[in-house]
């Protein structure tokens, strides 16, 4: 670890922001394909193997996806983390240069008092008295010394105060070093492994033929959004304060709050932007960061990943849905959408799949919480 003395205090340096992955979509269907390997850094055919079915490569590409969006919740967290550490590594450090210089001046304070004693306390008081010219010059000269003494006990009292006060907020800024070391080593990790996903699913889609591709993307579920060109002109309004200029498509259910309309509204907004893991916004999302947004839009505050945000307002039962619901899937509570009512809901599904409309009857549901 790098030496935490305060001349060497420098701020430490952002995170590399992660180089965005290819995407394609999610339901492909391959009409025959070589088998591959999907949990390595690459996916190889092996040519001595049978051909996968169309249902088999579907499966197997939902399923790297969803390791990937599981490893995605799992980076959001550790960089929460580590934005945390980063700023409390910066304040300690920025502390421990003002308590130093503190220290410093007092340090002086002392050295300019031994000073002035020196100079006129060196000699005894009856020999200084006897070369007074009066014993008022005397008493005025003893005086002197005798405040001299009590600002010098002062100023080591505090001299000593201030040095163990240094030395703590030395030791809490090391600690907090290492803590940010460990969230930088878990961030990497968590990066490397939704890339190596990504990259296994990519190299699945990547065997298709342009014909298969335009067949597929039929099956992979109407994106109830907008095209590419018309949803264009809205997106700059996305700036997280939820206002913008295009007409937003009236929710089927009324919400039950100001505030989750204004959620809903957000969402709706955001239909057709492009999924983009660790993303928050305002021109791209994942799942967890588009529902962050959202309600960050209508003043509430939302942890960032879908592990935490399920535990973020009150817990609802599936029949008890209103829009502005969070609704979470999978056993580990690894995707999140917004409730709209009628059963469905907005949410960023998966690479190559922009924010859209949903069932969410089209995934395995985990949950619902109701922000407040």
């Amino acid at each position: 670890m790098a030496s935490h003395s305060p001349a060497a205090h420098r701020k430490t340096p952002a995170l590399p922001r992660p180089r965005q992955t290819t995407r394609a979509a999610l339901t492909v269907v391959l009409a025959s394909a070589a088998s591959v390997s999907l949990l390595g850094e690459s996916a190889v055919a092996d040519p001595q193997a049978p051909a996968a079915s169309v249902s088999e490569v579907k499966a197997q590409v939902a399923d790297l996806y969803r390791q990937a969006e599981t490893a995605t919740e799992q980076y959001n967290g550790a960089k929460e983390e580590a934005d945390a550490a980063r700023a409390a590594v910066d304040g300690l450090q920025d502390e421990l240069a003002r308590k130093t210089a503190r220290l410093n001046a007092t340090r002086d304070a002392i050295g300019a008092l031994a000073a002035a004693q020196y100079r006129t306390g060196s000699l005894d008081p009856s020999v200084q008295l006897a070369l007074s010219s009066t014993p008022d010059t005397y008493l005025e000269r003893a005086g002197m010394l005798s405040r001299l003494d009590a600002q010098t006990a002062a100023a080591l009292a505090r001299l000593s105060a201030e040095q163990r006060d240094v030395t703590r907020t030395h030791d809490a800024a090391g600690e907090k070093l290492d803590a940010l070391a460990s969230a930088q080593a878990r961030l990497a990790a968590r990066k490397k492994t939704v890339q190596s996903k990504l990259r296994a699913a990519q190299a699945l889609l990547d065997r298709l033929t342009a014909a298969q591709r335009a067949a597929v993307e039929a099956s992979d579920g109407p994106a109830s959004a907008p095209s590419a060109a018309t949803r264009a002109s809205d997106r700059t309004p996305l700036d997280g304060t939820g206002s913008g200029s295009g007409s937003t498509p009236a929710p089927p259910v009324a919400a039950p709050s100001s505030r989750a309309a204004q959620a809903v509204a957000f969402a709706y907004r955001a239909i057709g932007l492009p999924y983009v893991w660790g993303a928050t916004g305002p021109n791209s999302y994942d799942c967890s960061g588009l529902t962050q947004a959202a309600w960050k839009s209508a003043g509430v505050s939302l942890p960032r990943t879908t592990y935490t945000q399920i535990n973020a307002g009150t817990r609802v039962s599936k029949s008890q849905l209103q829009p502005g619901d969070l609704v979470f899937f999978y056993s580990g509570i690894s995707h999140v959408g917004l409730y709209i009512g009628n059963g469905q809901m907005i949410h960023a599904p998966h690479p190559g799949a922009p924010v859209r409309i949903a069932p969410i009857s089209e995934m395995p549901f985990a949950g619902a919480t109701r922000p407040s």
